[in-house]
């Protein structure tokens, strides 16, 4: 895995490229498309009624980065799978260097569900997500666009389309439109974990360790 280092994987995030497997025992290489998916982080952004009268109901509750290895293994738990086992590491070693997060989903102390991605100043690239419980992936969706929409991210970049995506208001774009806004993206400096809750995690490892 010498080639995908961790400078070496975020340069190519930067450049356009994401990373995917045919399997376990199967190499992880670069892909481009020539066309790209984008969440949008404005007034397009929508989701359905019922899925509304689910958030209303205060069931699930967003947490960052508390189950972030149970998201991976969620989102690769799949009959067919292009997160293998060495991309699992690969994620696990970007999360541990602060770039891969997990948006998760919670009712009570039960992972309900998540998105898996990586963040990269004003980008946030969904890797992919999944759910343990009916609507928690959902509610996962609408609860981060809100979050990266108070963090100031400009790009939600999906990667490709799927129905499920298309439900949320996901478009396509052609690849010189994309550089561009990844381009102007790359330029803000946003933080996917708030200050305030970075300084609280800080302070509980702090006290754990005294």
């Amino acid at each position: 895995m010498e080639r995908f280092n961790i400078r070496s994987v975020i340069e190519g995030y930067t450049q356009g490229y994401f990373l995917m497997s045919e399997g376990d025992g199967e190499p992880i290489e670069w892909y481009y498309t020539n066309s790209r998916t984008l969440i949008p982080l404005d007034y397009r952004f929508r989701y359905p009624k019922s899925l509304q009268r689910v958030i209303n109901q205060n069931r699930f509750e967003a947490k960052i980065d508390t189950a972030f290895e149970e998201v991976v293994a969620g989102c690769a738990d799949r009959e067919t799978t292009w997160i293998s086992k060495e991309l699992r590491s690969l994620y696990s070693n970007l999360h541990q260097a602060g770039w891969a997060h997990s948006f998760e989903t919670w009712q009570g102390d039960q992972l309900a569900g998540g998105i898996l991605g990586i963040a990269i100043r004003g980008v946030f690239i969904g890797e992919s997500m999944f759910f343990k419980i009916p609507e928690g992936s959902k509610v996962a969706m609408v609860k981060l666009v809100d979050h990266l929409r108070t963090q100031d991210y400009s790009l939600f970049d999906a990667q490709l389309m799927n129905p499920h995506l298309e439900r949320f208001g996901a478009f396509e774009i052609d690849d010189d439109s994309y550089q561009a806004l990844l381009k102007q993206a790359l330029t803000k400096s946003c933080n996917f974990i708030p200050i305030s809750e970075s300084v609280s995690t800080l302070s509980e490892i702090k006290k754990q360790t005294q």
